[in-house]
C-alpha cells in the first residue's frame, strides 16, 4: 500500500477546456496523467490538491469523477480555485453515493487516516490577497485557517500529521503567517500544495523552511506523476 498526492489535474472529460492549448508540459497531458496514475494499486490512497475538474457543476464533472473512480485505491479531493463544481459537503456526498463513486471523498473540515498518518487540509488562500484584497479576502483567509484547525483537530491522536492545501502558504516573498503558525502549533512537518503553473514554478517554495517541509505538487510541476509520500509492506506479505 502507498500514499500518493498530486494537484491540478484539470480534467475536462465533460467540458471543452483541454489544457493542451497551453503547450509546453501540458501538451498531451491526459496521456501523461494516465501513464503517471497507472502506478496506483488497490489499497493505495491518492490525495488530490485541488483543481481536479473543469466541470462547472457536479453533473458536468461526473465524467471526470468516473475516470477517477476507475482508478485503483481511495481518492481524497480538496477544493481548488477552479473547482466550480464544488457544492456543500452533503450535496457532494449525496452525488457520489447516487453515482456509485465509492472510492471518492472530500477533504473538507475533516481528516482521513493512513496508518499512523492523519491526512488534513483545506483550500487555503493567497496571503497577498488577504492583505491587499480587502475585508472579503481577509474573511476568506480567516475561514480557511479555521478549516485547517478543524481538520488538524480531527486528526489528533495520530503520530504524524500531513497538511494538504491548494494555495501555497509561502510564495515568492509572501508568507501566510497565521496559517503557518497553525501548522507549527500542531507539529506539522510536511505541507503539500499546488496551484502554481508555468512561470509560477520559479517562485514555488520547496524544501524545509523554519521546521516545515514544503512540497509543490501541481501536475505539470511533478511531470504528471503523483508523489509517493510513504509506503508500508503489502499486508499479504506479512
Amino acid at each position: 500500500m502507498a500514499l500518493y498526492a498530486i494537484g491540478d489535474l484539470h480534467l475536462s472529460t465533460g467540458t471543452n477546456k483541454p489544457m493542451d492549448v497551453f503547450g509546453g508540459r501540458w501538451q498531451n497531458y491526459r496521456e501523461k496523467l494516465a501513464d503517471g496514475l497507472a502506478v496506483l494499486k488497490e489499497g493505495d490512497t491518492l490525495v488530490l490538491c485541488g483543481d481536479t475538474s473543469w466541470g462547472m457543476t457536479l453533473e458536468e464533472a461526473l465524467p471526470d469523477f468516473e475516470y477517477l473512480q476507475s482508478l485503483p485505491g481511495r481518492k481524497l479531493i480538496l477544493k481548488g480555485n477552479h473547482d466550480y463544481w464544488w457544492s456543500t459537503a452533503n450535496k457532494i456526498h449525496s452525488f457520489f453515493q447516487t453515482h456509485n463513486l465509492t472510492s471518492l471523498d472530500i477533504l473538507h473540515n475533516n481528516a482521513f487516516f493512513y496508518g499512523d498518518i492523519a491526512i488534513c487540509g483545506s483550500r487555503g488562500w493567497f496571503y497577498e490577497e488577504a492583505v491587499h484584497g480587502g475585508e472579503h479576502d481577509k474573511k476568506i483567509m480567516n475561514r480557511e485557517v479555521q478549516r485547517v484547525v478543524t481538520s488538524l483537530k480531527a486528526g489528533e491522536g495520530k503520530a504524524v500529521k500531513k497538511v494538504f492545501l491548494h494555495y501555497p502558504p509561502l510564495f515568492n516573498q509572501f508568507v501566510c503567517r497565521d496559517l503557518i503558525q497553525v501548522l507549527k502549533d500542531f507539529g506539522v512537518e510536511d505541507c503539500y500544495y499546488g496551484h502554481l503553473h508555468g512561470e509560477g514554478h520559479k517562485y514555488a517554495i520547496t524544501g524545509e523552511v523554519d521546521g516545515i517541509h514544503y512540497h509543490m505538487l501541481s501536475a505539470d510541476f511533478v511531470n504528471f506523476r503523483p508523489l509517493c509520500l510513504t509506503t508500508e509492506p503489502d499486508p499479504g506479505s506479512r
